[in-house]
């Protein structure tokens, strides 16, 4: 057996989109970090190893945009056939190939050391190399979804239902409980040319008459999955996890028996492609941080001062019971989208350099509802390695850029294509300084620091391919970069286009593609002393929203001129910067 001591600056334990969108965050913004998974693929619930597509914010133009956007695009970009294999490399490469990030994956996190009221360090067990590491850190971000450093070091936590009167939330139970949200195994099926028998397993639940699933749509084709194949919640979903398996497999393979051998569900030429054998979870530990969000602050649009992400998904209760109980598996309670979630939910109240994004933040089990879909756990993510990049910085703490640099915080996720709603992008001077012209319509939304359709402005500016647009300054001025941000159509829909993998395979399933609004061709040139316009950068398959083209030269103006797109006639830019 090995031993191996690591320092870093930030070091981030789990590698679901919260943990990885930390990790890549922070180290993007100059941190030294360590990203340790327990499983050999990145992803958590989005992987391949349990198959939840990636929801987000209900409504038109409030798709989560940052880093998870960055994911998205590329996997429409090289996942053609919506491999799941592939939805599994794009992941890996995003992480494994970010220069001063360190993955450690198949590497469990066993102990913790304290100093006082700081975490010291962490061990972790590899097993496929019987390595033990210990990982000491400045901060510590725990995105884990089970909060597993909170018994280690005695980080406040809570785990079930709040009382109604606690936080007065009316869908919350009149007394406290510690029951939660149900895990679930998914299944995945794949249309065949030709009929296909399935025999179920002789310990498989029988499920004869379709009353023997009330109020179960098992509908299998478009959008349609099997998410409410649900338990958990009535048990210790931390510690009966491998009991509540093998509950849930019978029920998986009961379900897709009645599907194809009881009444007519149009399965004739459907087959069992695969099935999870590790449950997805909704809930199970939140931290109790700086702030506790709860249901009243969700419907009141969460419009905190040092709000960092956003949420925008209905507060979506599962019942405890999941599957055994006979009404309906969950209720919607309404809720606004977009809702602000602030800062002082992602660090601890009592452990001074830990943090956490995902599903383990400091909010109300209702609030939870709300907040535990990963779109939202990523742009968490994003929220807290940033700020952890920060705190490192300064040589401070996470509660320390609450105090001193929040504003700082908000204005680098924007500048990173983090959407905060209710906020406006701080524009550079030297854009706002420059004389702004287009070779048609009006330029000027791509300097007004808001990078999406929102409050009833398109906020874009549109032209015909060829078309261009141009800062000039009044005189000889060094440009570090220019910073744009392309038109990824924030409402695709359908199949292929919503998420980022599909839940069923028909054979005549769509070819998953960049989005055709997406400007393809596109160069970037600088007006120089002599008052030529060269070519200072030129690019022939963008696929990517958020585009940095570095200059580093002095230059009278700067042009960018938009060649081609991946469809769309019109060509639509949010934002062109320079700096």
């Amino acid at each position: 057996m090995r031993e191996q001591l690591h320092d870093v600056d930030f070091c981030v334990i789990g590698g679901g989109l919260a943990g990885m969108c930390a990790a890549v965050a922070a180290a993007r913004h100059g941190a030294k970090v360590a990203l340790i998974q327990d499983r050999p693929v990145l992803g958590g619930n989005a992987s391949s190893e349990i198959r939840m597509w990636i929801c987000g914010a209900h409504g038109e133009n409030r798709r989560e945009t940052g880093l998870v956007e960055e994911l998205s695009l590329e996997n429409n970009f090289r996942n053609s056939e919506s491999s799941i294999s592939v939805w599994d490399s794009v992941l890996y490469q995003f992480v494994r190939f970010q220069p001063g990030l360190e993955l450690y994956l198949n590497c469990t996190v066993t102990a913790a050391e304290m100093d006082g009221a700081r975490i010291a360090s962490v061990s972790a067990w590899q097993m496929t190399n019987e390595t033990r590491h210990t990982f000491r850190a400045r901060i510590f971000a725990d995105c884990s979804g089970d909060a597993i450093l909170a018994p280690m070091t005695g980080a406040e936590w809570r785990l079930g239902r709040e009382a109604r009167t606690e936080h007065d939330e009316d869908i919350e139970p009149e007394k406290a409980d510690k029951k939660t949200m149900g895990m679930s195994c998914l299944l995945q099926v794949r249309e065949m040319s030709h009929p296909v028998k399935f025999t179920p397993p002789k310990w498989a639940r029988k499920f004869e008459r379709d009353e023997d699933m009330p109020l179960r749509d098992h509908g299998f084709k478009d959008t349609h999955n099997f998410w409410w194949i649900e338990l958990g919640g009535e048990n210790d979903v931390l510690h009966d996890a491998e009991e509540l398996r093998d509950r849930l497999l019978p029920i998986v393979f009961g379900v897709w028996d009645h599907v194809k051998n009881h009444g007519d569900h149009g399965a004739e030429n459907w087959s069992l492609d695969w099935v999870g054998f590790l449950p997805g979870k909704r809930e199970s530990r939140r931290y109790v941080g700086a702030y506790t969000l709860t249901q009243n602050d969700v419907r009141a649009e969460g419009r905190f001062e040092d709000q960092v992400a956003y949420g925008g998904w209905t507060m979506d209760d599962h019942n405890p019971a999941g599957f055994d109980y006979p009404g309906a598996p969950n209720i919607f309670h309404p809720a606004p989208s977009p809702f602000g979630i602030p800062y002082r939910c992602l660090y601890s109240r009592n452990i001074d350099n830990l943090m956490f994004a995902g599903r383990d933040i400091s909010v109300t089990h209702a609030a939870l509802s709300a907040t535990r879909v990963m779109a939202t756990c990523a742009t968490l993510g994003q929220a807290v390695g940033t700020a952890a990049a920060i705190a490192i910085r300064y040589g401070e703490l996470p509660g320390d850029v609450y105090a001193r640099h929040i504003g700082e915080l908000k204005q680098l996720l924007m500048d990173d294509d983090a959407w905060l709603p209710f906020n406006v992008r701080a524009v550079p001077k030297m854009s706002l300084d420059a004389q702004l012209t287009a070779s048609e319509g009006n330029p000027e939304p791509l300097r007004n620091g808001v990078d999406r359709p929102w409050d009833g402005k398109d906020n874009a500016w549109s032209c015909k391919k060829g078309g261009c647009v141009q800062y000039l300054f009044s005189q000889e001025t060094f440009v570090s970069s220019a910073r744009i941000i392309f038109d990824s159509d924030l409402n695709r829909s359908g199949v292929v286009e919503k998420y980022n993998i599909v839940s069923n395979y028909p054979l005549d399933l769509p070819a998953r593609h960049t989005p055709s609004t997406m400007v393809k061709v596109f160069r970037v040139e600088v007006l120089d002393a002599n008052g030529e316009w060269k070519v200072a950068a030129r690019e022939e398959c963008n696929y990517q929203r958020l585009v940095r083209v570095p200059l580093n030269t002095k230059a009278l103006g700067v042009r960018l001129v938009l060649e081609d797109t991946w469809g769309k006639e019109e060509c639509r830019v949010f934002s062109f910067d320079v700096r």
